[in-house]
């Protein structure tokens, strides 16, 4: 096999092995499955937000923030409507993502729908590709009996009691581009 076909063939399966990290994230999400963390994340991760409620570096801090974070959730189920990779030429181990998808959770006691962005860095180790770095934001994160009236509202976030602004469209909020025109240029 040459070496151009190889190397297409490799990024093909690394493709696969990412789309498959990402959905592996949201079972394990599902089914609160911490001890699977390793799998998921590097051991120096870095988990954040949008909005700065999430900002946790290590295994152990993820772990924690996470268990926080089931602390207030029931029932959870997240989807995926899609990841876009992009590798770095200079470093054949590392890649960028955006994944968008969308979830459905009972947050102390209340179901709410959640529109979400995850914009990853992606790095293999002797294990297989993993998050290296992980900021979520939200498009909107509502009770889903107020999604008809939150949705006009720059303030849809509503996960925490109070409405806070979405993280995007960020066309509306004044947020960088860069990423999706870097894409966009592909």
């Amino acid at each position: 096999m040459s070496a151009e076909l190889e190397a297409r063939l490799r990024r093909v399966e690394d493709r696969q092995e990412l789309a498959e990290l990402v959905l592996l994230y949201f079972h394990v999400m599902d089914e609160r499955e911490l001890d699977a963390l390793p799998r998921i994340f590097t051991a120096d991760a870095h988990l954040g937000s949008g909005d700065g409620v999430f900002d946790a570096t290590g295994l152990a801090a993820i772990t924690d923030t996470y268990q926080g974070r089931f602390d207030a959730l029931g029932a959870t189920f997240h989807y995926s409507h899609g990841l876009i990779v992009e590798f770095d030429d200079a470093d054949s181990d590392v890649a960028s993502g955006t994944l968008t998808g969308h979830a459905e959770v009972v947050r102390n006691g209340t179901p709410m729908i959640v529109g979400l962005r995850y914009r990853d860095r992606y790095r293999r180790t002797p294990d297989g590709w993993r998050i290296a770095d992980r900021i979520m934001s939200y498009f909107y994160y509502t009770p889903a009996d107020r999604y008809v009236d939150v949705m006009p509202s720059d303030d849809r976030n509503l996960a925490y009691g109070d409405a806070r602004p979405a993280d995007w469209p960020s066309v509306l909020t004044g947020g960088d581009l860069s990423w999706l025109r870097s894409l966009a240029a592909r």
